[in-house]
């Protein structure tokens, strides 16, 4: 009786679980904040990875230093600007400056630590497209990969620059899976090519969001990438192809803008200089959505008279005000001669804003006044600047305030974000590459394994655009100084033509975050560098203290020591010098 009894409880209490187990599925919860495969394997879930990769463009979540801008490695580094501020504020920024980077150093592990994010979120992606559901077509899975890829190459490209030898991790391995045991002692620009020819290749021409990544920003990221290599022939093919037929995601045909500040004028973002931007949008209800990399750039203790008003950082240096300087024809004093005597730019470095002051009345290149703030030339709609009363030290970040990627004052409130501590978070976007970096690429090329006509024609169309006077800065309704600009006649051969080149890429593109890297390109960081920091120094002795760049070590940032001892050592290898 009592095994009955046993086998009977025993069953009716099976029963009673199936038939609860049948029927009560509302006790089955699913995590919170946590979505099903079948939510993620959607074609709506799949674009919201996507989407989620394209956030981390500007590194969201980890610092100003480890954005794709790269204003900290690409532009202090280069030359481009002074860390700014004063000596105490952000001081980690410093050695950015002075090329004192350590391994333990929190800003070049958090670069390290947002691009693998990047590329953990574009691996997410193609690891879910292998399971996509019913509702994502053959040409969905080909334009989500083809996407994904361009997102994971950009990624591993500015890895590469940054720190040379990094581990290369696509979708096929994970936590558990070998992740773990993949090393840095393989170079990845075969890798990092196949990521944007699958793009080029596989990516339509148009696309849905014009800031989605379309098969011409795909070319233009591959022939950049054979450039950086030396590749010639092969970028040139792709300029070739990129500048005869090369069109924006919404359709508009590559050119250069008419107005040269309009590249940095949130109102005329995506326009049809634009190749491949970070976009940023204001008043969405998260100020997380506009443009964070550059809100500690703006003019100090400005009040209601200036924009944000903090916090002073990323002040162009005396050296690159001096870049400038023109001759009598209109051209860049290309023998170096604008750091000397009277072709330097005249300065207010030490004079109260109370105290007169007269700005330079010397011949100067007009894209000056759009590249940086400076004593009594209209700052954009705001007022004249008034010198040292927006600077918050002078005798450590010079006498220049940043103007490219400031807004305007009838953009306040609309092109920015008041819904934090600051309005600068704004809804300009920061153009990864643009039309006129193209045109300057593929003169590059041109000089090497072209034509140095065609060469000039591309950099004489960059310097055309600059000459128009619709586009000076105005102030009193004339020109706010002696703007005078030309193009050149011929270059007399390849080493005159590089000069002149590289030259206009540092006039261009200065303060994008460009120039660090093309110097190392170029195999001139060394020289040019340390001669930076010799005349640099004598007008910034503190904020130059200790600055030197070594050869074979300051090209590439260190591994981070972090990582290394994630990894271990046999793992992950230290770049050399540190």
């Amino acid at each position: 009786m009592k095994n009955l009894i046993t086998k009977g409880t025993i069953a009716t209490a099976m029963l009673v679980m199936g038939t609860f187990a049948c029927k009560d599925k509302f006790l089955e919860v699913p995590a919170t904040g946590q979505l099903s495969s079948a939510q993620l394997t959607s074609k709506a879930g799949l674009d919201g990875l996507l989407i989620g990769a394209y956030a981390q463009l500007n590194a969201r979540g980890f610092s100003q230093s480890a954005s794709s801008f790269n204003w900290v490695r690409g532009s202090v580094s280069g030359g481009d600007a002074n860390k700014g501020s004063n000596s105490g504020d952000f001081n980690a920024l410093t050695p950015y400056e002075t090329y004192q980077l350590l391994p333990s150093s929190g800003e070049v592990n958090a670069k390290w630590n947002a691009m693998y994010e990047g590329i953990s979120r574009t691996n997410s992606v193609l690891r879910a497209l292998t399971s996509a559901s019913s509702d994502v077509t053959a040409a969905d899975k080909t334009r989500l990969t083809a996407e994904a890829r361009f997102l994971r190459g950009h990624y591993y490209f500015e890895l590469k620059r940054a720190f040379n030898m990094v581990p290369f991790i696509d979708e096929t391995v994970d936590y558990g899976t070998g992740i773990e045991k993949v090393t840095n002692s393989a170079d990845i620009w075969a890798k990092i090519e196949a990521d944007f020819k699958f793009a080029q290749d596989n990516l339509p021409a148009t696309q849905s969001a014009v800031g989605r990544a379309n098969k011409w920003a795909a070319a233009a990221y591959l022939a950049k990438t054979y450039l950086y290599q030396k590749k010639y022939t092969e970028a040139k093919a792709l300029f070739d192809q990129v500048i005869s037929s090369g069109t924006t995601s919404d359709g508009k045909k590559y050119a250069l803008l008419d107005n040269y500040s309009d590249n940095f004028n949130a109102a005329k973002d995506n326009g049809s200089e634009s190749v491949f931007a970070i976009q940023a949008a204001a008043n969405t209800g998260s100020s997380d959505n506009a443009n964070p990399d550059l809100v500690l750039n703006f003019p100090y203790n400005t009040g209601s008279n200036g924009p944000a008003g903090c916090c002073g950082f990323f002040a162009p240096s005396f050296e690159l005000a001096n870049s400038f300087r023109v001759d009598a024809k209109g051209l860049p004093l290309l023998d170096g001669s604008y750091n000397t005597g009277a072709n330097q730019l005249k300065n207010d470095q030490g004079i109260k804003s109370s105290d007169p002051f007269t700005p330079d009345a010397g011949p100067v290149d007009p894209r000056l006044d759009w590249s940086l703030g400076r004593r009594g030339i209209q700052y954009l709609d705001w007022q004249p600047h008034p010198g040292l009363d927006w600077i918050r030290d002078q005798s450590f970040a010079g006498p220049y305030s940043p103007k490219k990627f400031v807004f305007y004052k009838s953009q306040d409130k609309t092109l920015t974000d008041g819904s934090s501590w600051t309005d600068g978070y704004s809804a300009i976007n920061y153009n990864i590459i643009r039309y006129a970096d193209v045109l300057l690429m593929a003169a590059e090329c041109e000089i090497e394994v072209g034509s140095l006509d065609t060469a000039l024609k591309y950099v004489n169309m960059v310097r055309t655009r600059a000459a128009n006077p619709a586009g000076f800065v105005i102030q009193g309704g004339k020109p706010a100084a002696n703007y005078v600009i030309s193009n050149y006649t011929a270059f007399a051969d390849k080493a005159a033509a590089r000069t002149a080149v590289q030259f206009e890429r540092k006039l261009e593109l200065s303060g994008e975050g460009h120039r660090f890297y093309d110097l190392v390109r170029w195999g001139v960081a060394s020289t040019v560098l340390n001669n930076f920091i010799t005349y640099e120094s004598k007008l910034l002795p503190t904020a130059y203290s200790g600055a030197k760049f070594t050869a074979s070590k300051d090209e590439y940032m260190p591994i981070p020591q972090t990582q290394i001892d994630y990894q271990g050592k046999d793992i992950l290898k230290q770049n050399p010098g540190y």
